[in-house]
């Protein structure tokens, strides 16, 4: 056997005061790595012909006054969606919107809202269904800036609210001015 020509290392052999010393370099990473942290990712993707800007968040349903009268109960969002409907890459957020009725079911308005003035709180800037045409809506959603949905409803007024007898398909698409609301041919369905 030969022998090495470098003496012995003082540090072949580990003894208490090392492994306190590990211990307390790798207590003082742990403890220094939860109070410094990295700044959150920035980088984002741009979305399809929004030319480089950050997408901005979608306006929120909490808090928003509905153009509903629900009297005693209140209003509850029973579906969502968001998009940019309007082309300007900023998304809007469109409500199924009905009175936490008790019993039976109750007529959805469908809203659209907008962010407003101050950039925070949202706003109803346009009302697709009113409560008032009696329509329950199912297969929402948003789609290459339109907001599709069926549409149920009623023959005639001697049509039990609990029973819809109408389905209906319907497209509403922002035309520069105004929702403009297209129904397929023939779709009216009994």
């Amino acid at each position: 056997m030969q022998q090495s020509a470098v003496p012995e290392l003082a540090h072949t052999r580990t003894r208490p005061i090392h492994w306190v010393a590990t211990a307390a370099a790798l207590a003082g990473v742990v403890a220094l790595s939860s109070v410094v942290r990295p700044e959150p990712a920035t980088a984002v993707q741009p979305a399809p012909g929004s030319h480089g800007r950050p997408a901005a968040a979608p306006p929120s349903t909490t808090g928003v006054d509905f153009p509903l009268d629900c009297g005693p109960v209140k209003a509850v969002v029973a579906k969502k969606a968001t998009g940019d409907l309007d082309g300007d890459d900023r998304p809007e957020t469109v409500a199924v919107v009905h009175c936490d009725a008790p019993m039976g079911t109750p007529p959805d308005g469908v809203y659209v809202l907008t962010r407003g003035a101050d950039g925070h709180t949202a706003r109803v800037v346009a009302t697709l269904v009113q409560p008032g045409e009696r329509l329950t809506v199912t297969e929402f959603r948003i789609h290459e800036r339109a907001v599709s949905a069926t549409l149920l409803g009623y023959s005639s007024d001697a049509v039990p609210s609990c029973c819809p007898d109408t389905r209906t398909p319907a497209t509403w698409r922002w035309n520069g001015n105004a929702f403009l609301r297209s129904t397929p041919a023939g779709a009216h369905s009994v």
